[in-house]
């Protein structure tokens, strides 16, 4: 890889980083906060196959508030680690001809009940249909657009923590 080439990737990850850690979500329209809407820090990668992450990129909140400041080493290294490792197969053609890996990685906030309330989300898809996702092409019939599916899910940070989210995701296989 040229030094250009990983100063961009670099640069790319960090506007990446910056936008989150301000409560945008790339891959989809910024999530508002405040009454009614939990913490929802997330980036969605489309992709034909869709991988799940469980990251404490914030430390606890203070009373109150569901999410604190940024953590470092833990969240965020582990973050960047996905994405990078995410990029690197999905720029090489030998690995998974025609196929893109995609991603729906979510914040802990380093709290179990977040994570398990958070792991919700990988399986909302398939539980819920909303009107939104029906759509007419040419007068015909409708056609609803296929759940995002997450067929595996990378972390949470710790062993507990999950065993209680395979637990749960189990029952949505």
């Amino acid at each position: 890889m040229s030094g250009a080439s990983f100063c961009m990737e670099r640069l790319s990850f960090c506007l990446l980083l910056s936008a989150w850690s301000w409560g945008w979500a790339p891959g989809g329209a910024a999530k508002p906060k405040g009454q009614g809407y939990p913490h929802m820090n997330s980036i969605r990668i489309d992709g034909d196959i869709t991988l799940g992450g469980l990251f404490p990129v914030h430390g606890r909140g203070a009373e109150g508030k569901a999410c604190g400041e940024l953590k470092k080493e833990k969240g965020i290294h582990r973050l960047e680690a996905m994405l990078f490792a995410l990029d690197r197969i999905n720029n090489d053609a030998d690995l998974l001809p025609n196929i893109t890996l995609g991603a729906r990685i979510l914040d802990t906030c380093s709290r179990d009940t977040h994570a398990l309330e958070q792991s919700l989300t990988f399986v909302q898809a398939l539980i819920e249909k909303d009107s939104t996702e029906v759509r007419c092409v040419n007068g015909g019939p409708p056609i609803i657009t296929k759940p995002e599916r997450v067929v595996g899910v990378i972390g949470a940070s710790g062993s507990s923590v999950s065993i209680m989210v395979a637990n749960i995701l189990r029952l949505f296989k």
